[in-house]
């Protein structure tokens, strides 16, 4: 196993990368969107908690690589858009986790007395001021545990790439193992490395869990 590594570092240093850099962007609009969907469903306009509850509902029910493949093979055949199997794994993981992180960050935002909005109202803020300054803290230092699991769970997700060629880690591994023959060898190294990414991570998250109680 050690020779194959060797011989193939590029390769999976490669994938490693890619699927470092799917995980972060992914990440990253996964909690500004699904924040997003978690206020508005927590909103007093029935049409936007609609909207929203639309959005959450239809994306944590369909399987991510049916959403990876929209992107992937649906919109270049009927829009002028045409994406990388990269960016449209990007793109669909994105989406999909962030369906996740809404209902986890919703929660958390119901989990805050009512006491605290009506708190702040009463001092002058604004709806949006209150749910900035006083209840979104408040939510996601409730929702760190769930949201840890969410991240780790977006990391995983992001093999989703081997199916669209977007030469993240799986892909490269499934490339090694049909090259050498060495199949064993090939995903047993796939899974350290993802676990090089998710114990961190993990760990991480019960540090600034204990830290924020």
């Amino acid at each position: 196993m050690f020779n194959l590594l060797s011989e193939n570092w590029s390769t999976f240093l490669l994938g490693f990368w890619n699927t470092i850099l799917c995980s972060v962007i992914a990440l990253f609009f996964s909690l500004v969107i699904g924040s997003g969907f978690a206020i508005l469903e927590t909103v007093p306009s029935k049409f936007w908690r609609g909207v929203a509850k639309v959005y959450v509902e239809i994306f944590r029910n369909i399987p991510l690589l049916v959403v990876t493949m929209v992107f992937y093979l649906v919109l270049p055949t009927y829009t002028p858009l045409k994406l990388t199997g990269f960016q449209a794994g990007t793109i669909g993981l994105s989406i999909y986790s962030s369906a996740f992180i809404a209902e986890t960050v919703r929660s958390g935002i119901n989990s805050v007395g009512e006491g605290q909005m009506e708190g702040a109202r009463s001092n002058g803020m604004t709806y949006w001021q209150a749910m900035r300054y006083v209840i979104l803290p408040q939510a996601f230092k409730i929702v760190i545990p769930a949201l840890g699991n969410q991240f780790i769970n977006l990391i995983k997700n992001s093999s989703i790439l081997a199916f669209v060629a977007g030469f993240d880690l799986m892909y490269q591994g499934d490339i090694v193992a049909s090259n050498t023959f060495q199949t064993i060898p090939s995903y047993v190294l796939v899974g350290i490395f993802y676990l090089i990414l998710t114990l961190p991570m993990s760990y991480y998250m019960q540090y600034l869990e204990k830290k924020t109680a």
